[in-house]
């Protein structure tokens, strides 16, 4: 029967290949309350080993877009997975929860043992950034639905966070903004990224017009930021109120959503000047800055909320940790 699937494209023996590959980078990703074992029909984890009490769980989903087709078109796929997780991993965040578990699904025409194999290192890095253990996964094979050389990514984590540490908290006006630098376009606006590369002949393997130290696909590909380690203690203190993940939609559309329906951020322009990479797009794609805004990040990939009295603290810590943070506004009553 083997043989019957292998010769309509589904070779199962190379799946079981990957299987054992990526079982030592799962591995790795072993946390209080999960020991990261692949091969069972689904993976488990202990909420009382990783010391919660009282315990809200916090699930959130979402995939890389099409910054895959610049993966594609590189031949570069050992950070993409990283990108998967950040996506995932710093929604969880918004809600106070520290990511305890993740899965993936990996979805390609033919399998090359060796390209998924740099997907899942890649998923597993991230895993291991957010603190996170990679439990288990799907990889399908299936002629016909892909390109050669293509695939599709999601990725599905679970959080936790003590029922009375959910965020958000009400705010106030008067509280203040505090951004976190993004590392680049994160997973988000690639569609637009490549139209403008198309249409400006820019060339993704010669040096970035804005930065020639790095190659364009390279700087296009960099991956998105995780917050977790960063984030999470601060989000315990009293005086935090909200923590936004700057996705798709950017600032305009992300910050409103954890402020209620009686807030509105109020952003000081001149805190937002955005990097030498975002002004290339915006100049080579003629692009007006309310699409930027709301296409992409444009050097915020992630907004903490605070009292005003206590941002220099969190600036400072959040500097310390190697995560750029500045005040960019404040919040008003509407």
């Amino acid at each position: 029967m083997s043989d019957a699937y292998k010769k309509a494209g589904v070779d199962i023996d190379a799946g079981e290949r990957l299987v054992k590959a990526i079982g030592p980078l799962a591995k790795a990703t072993a946390r209080a309350g999960a020991d990261s074992a692949l091969g069972g029909f689904g993976g488990l984890f202990d909420l009382k080993a990783a010391g919660f009490q009282d315990p809200i769980l916090v699930s959130g989903t979402d995939g890389v877009g099409t910054k895959l087709k610049l993966a594609f078109l590189l031949d570069k796929h050992d950070t993409i997975g990283v990108d998967l997780v950040a996506m995932c991993v710093n929604d969880v965040l918004a809600q106070g929860a520290e990511p305890l578990f993740f899965l993936d699904y990996f979805a390609t025409g033919k399998l090359d043992e060796g390209t998924a194999t740099s997907v899942v290192a890649g998923i597993a890095d991230g895993c291991l950034q957010a603190g996170c253990a990679l439990v288990g996964g799907e990889t399908a094979e299936m002629p016909g639905m892909y390109g050669a050389g293509e695939y599709d990514l999601a990725g599905f984590c679970v959080g936790a966070v003590e029922r009375t540490d959910v965020m958000p908290r009400p705010v106030s006006s008067g509280d203040v903004m505090i951004g976190l630098a993004s590392s680049g376009p994160h997973a988000n606006g690639h569609s637009l990224i490549r139209k403008i590369v198309e249409d400006s002949r820019a060339d993704l393997q010669a040096a970035a017009p804005f930065d020639s130290s790095v190659k364009l696909g390279e700087a296009l590909l960099e991956p998105t930021r995780i917050y977790v380690k960063q984030v999470l203690p601060l989000l315990k203190q009293s005086t935090v109120r909200a923590f936004s993940h700057i996705t798709g939609g950017g600032l305009t559309d992300n910050v409103p959503r954890v402020l209620g329906e009686n807030h509105a951020p109020v952003f000081d322009d001149s805190a937002l000047t955005m990097p030498p990479l975002f002004q290339w797009l915006q100049e080579a794609g003629n692009v007006s800055d309310a699409d930027m805004h709301r296409t992409f990040n444009c050097g915020i990939g992630g907004v903490i909320v605070c009292e005003k009295n206590s941002a220099d603290a969190i600036i400072t810590a959040l500097n310390n940790t190697g995560t750029p943070a500045h005040l960019i506004g404040e919040i008003k009553e509407k």
